[in-house]
């Protein structure tokens, strides 16, 4: 019990690690959370400060749920039968953490760069389908909010398909967490949500050069 309870809070500090907010402190000296669509997430990042900042953002806030998953979790737990529940445990206070940020007020992104970096190696073809799903849905429409509510919903699809469909040995508890994670990546999108809905969204804009 010592064990996960260390783990969990080893993981939220981690995702709580404020990648967003820290790149606008270094680059412009700016609160990343007045500028832009007010998030502190890449998308925003992208809009103020450019795509290579973005992606670097991007970057940093999947290894902070790549990392809790896949090296913390294991030197905690070894055992192959239970490694998957501290995984699980890792990845969605790794991802709250990114959410909620102890570190700004608890105040941070939106989650999606989190949840893929930790669920790259527990469910990689779920996660591949989700990632081309959120390529073909921004390119089409510029919204990023729609590619990433979209790209959580086919990969729920996805992991199910697996078990479901094609039989293959999916976790129930990987599948509950999973979509525990998508309704909080929701929750996290709900003002996203209300603009789509009214037609006034931003749009990604390619116009920053870096």
């Amino acid at each position: 019990m010592v064990d996960i309870l260390l783990l969990i809070v080893i993981s939220y500090l981690l995702g709580s690690f404020p990648t967003a907010i820290i790149a606008g402190k270094i680059l412009k000296n700016i609160d990343i959370r007045e500028h832009g669509s007010g998030n502190a997430g890449a998308t925003n990042v992208f809009r103020v400060l450019g795509w290579k900042a973005a992606l670097a953002v991007l970057l940093i806030d999947m290894i902070k749920g790549f990392v809790p998953v896949f090296f913390i979790a294991p030197a905690f737990q070894p055992n192959p039968d239970v490694l998957i529940y501290f995984q699980l445990a890792a990845a969605v206070t790794a991802i709250l953490g990114h959410i909620f940020t102890i570190f700004a007020g608890f105040k941070g992104g939106k989650g999606v760069g989190t949840s893929a970096g930790a669920f790259l190696g527990l469910a990689p073809v779920p996660l591949l389908l989700a990632l081309l799903s959120f390529i073909i849905i921004v390119a089409i429409t510029r919204y990023v909010s729609l590619g990433s509510l979209t790209a959580s919903l086919i990969f729920i699809l996805a992991l199910l398909g697996q078990r479901f469909i094609f039989s293959q040995n999916v976790s129930p508890t990987l599948i509950y967490l999973s979509l525990a994670i998508v309704g909080l990546i929701w929750f996290a999108h709900r003002s996203n949500i209300k603009r789509l809905l009214q037609g006034n969204e931003n749009r990604l804009e390619f116009k920053k050069s870096g």
